[in-house]
């Protein structure tokens, strides 16, 4: 299967690291003009600059923006005011014990998580149904469907993304746009290293950490590794692409098994 997403403009909110990199390269390797997004400038051109040198000939662009705000969003939408791809990826996450969750923080994890993507799809859906075609995609988590006790916060905001998701996609019925939740397992980055480390020994080398982990406290996954970003980024890519023009108002797994359900 060839997906090509040539011509097409696409938006990867927290991209200058992790997940959201290896989305915005896979895109780039579609085809599509890519922007990759973050808060520094700084950082931005750095990820802007990888991205060039892994895809070689991709057209890339940087545009620093904190969309977890409302003014941060209405200047990356100025700079880019056209986008036929959305996908927003950016978050928080960390561990914290439910109890010790303060309202700041419930406050900071729904204005990253689930706002910020709101804000955007109000800003990029209009223009989508007017050209009768676009893509608007949701990173979410196991953690939407599997609260897990060591965050509820971040897991709740996730799950808010999968009603946002849907009822977008009510939004743009008909239109020639696509609205999906791409629900993404346990998955290997630099952040979760982090992660990991606060659950386990810290003395442990990392393929032992992470054996530990998903033995401890991720027994459910039937793939029994952590996923790499590349295979979110495949997925993402084919949900973009003209193929899955009949796929709306879900929620597809990337999650390695982790969610015990035979439904998506």
């Amino acid at each position: 299967m060839h997906l090509d997403l040539s011509g097409k403009t696409a938006l990867v909110t927290g991209s200058t690291q992790g997940i959201g990199e290896a989305i915005a390269a896979a895109l780039a390797r579609a085809g599509a003009r890519t922007a990759v997004n973050g808060r520094k400038a700084d950082v931005v051109e750095e990820a802007a600059a990888r991205l060039r040198a892994v895809v070689p000939g991709a057209d890339v662009v940087g545009v620093a923006a904190d969309v977890s705000t409302a003014e941060g969003a209405a200047s990356l939408v100025a700079a880019l005011p056209e986008v036929d791809v959305l996908v927003n990826n950016v978050g928080v996450f960390g561990a914290r014990p439910a109890l010790e969750i303060t309202d700041d923080e419930w406050r900071r994890y729904f204005e990253v998580n689930v706002l910020a993507a709101v804000r955007l799809t109000r800003a990029y859906l209009p223009g989508m149904r007017e050209r009768g075609w676009g893509r608007v995609q949701y990173i979410a988590s196991d953690s939407a469907v599997v609260i897990p006790a060591e965050m509820i916060h971040y897991g709740v905001s996730k799950t808010a993304l999968l009603g946002v998701s849907r009822g977008f996609a009510k939004e743009a019925a008909g239109s020639g746009v696509t609205v999906n939740c791409v629900i993404a397992g346990p998955t290997h980055t630099g952040g979760v290293e982090d992660f990991v480390y606060q659950l386990v020994d810290r003395s442990l080398g990392w393929e032992e950490a992470q054996r530990e982990f998903m033995r401890v406290h991720r027994p459910q996954s039937l793939l029994g590794r952590l996923i790499e970003p590349e295979e979110i980024g495949n997925l993402v890519v084919y949900l973009a692409s003209p193929q899955a023009s009949a796929t709306t108002g879900a929620a597809v797994r990337v999650d390695g098994g982790y969610v015990d359900s035979i439904l998506p």
